[in-house]
């Protein structure tokens, strides 16, 4: 069922990480890139993250696996975690990019896209809005169901081993 389109992915890297997580297993980057070409007709995927210096050969194993990365900076919060928040830039290159793209697909659960997923829809350039858990994303996307698919069920193709 691939579209015979020029479709990019816009992803929000800690939403699909962490849901993933959540559920018990990991994604295999490399594999969740394939399917998005051959399912979606992604020819180009943004993953959106927040740097670490230390995480320089995940971000060269996802550039090898074909994402386009855009990077936030990050800072160490005073009990030890890390904040790095790409809701931003996210946007601003999904719009950056708007010409460039008949679709586009939107990965996160995150209801912090609704003003872009919302804008998209209106302009038929969404392709869909893929949630990682479909038991725990924000209700805000509720009205926009039939745009939705959730990566539940796909442990199978696309988990880590």
């Amino acid at each position: 069922m691939k579209p015979s389109a020029n479709n990019y992915a816009f992803i929000d890297s800690q939403n699909l990480n962490l849901s993933i997580r959540e559920q018990g297993w990991v994604l295999d980057f490399a594999r969740f890139r394939v399917y998005l070409a051959d399912k979606y007709g992604i020819v180009k995927a943004f993953i959106f993250i927040g740097y670490l210096r230390e995480n320089e050969p995940l971000y060269t194993s996802l550039r090898k696996d074909g994402y386009s990365l855009v990077f936030k900076p990050t800072l160490l919060l005073p009990e030890g975690g890390v904040k790095g928040n790409v809701d931003a830039e996210l946007v601003i290159h999904a719009m950056i990019e708007y010409a460039n793209y008949d679709k586009a697909l939107i990965v996160t659960g995150d209801g912090d896209f609704y003003c872009l997923v919302e804008y998209l829809l209106k302009k038929n350039k969404l392709l869909n809005l893929m949630i990682p858990n479909q038991k725990k994303y924000s209700s805000l996307y509720r009205i926009i169901r039939p745009e939705m698919v959730f990566m539940n069920g796909l442990r199978g193709k696309l988990e880590h081993h």
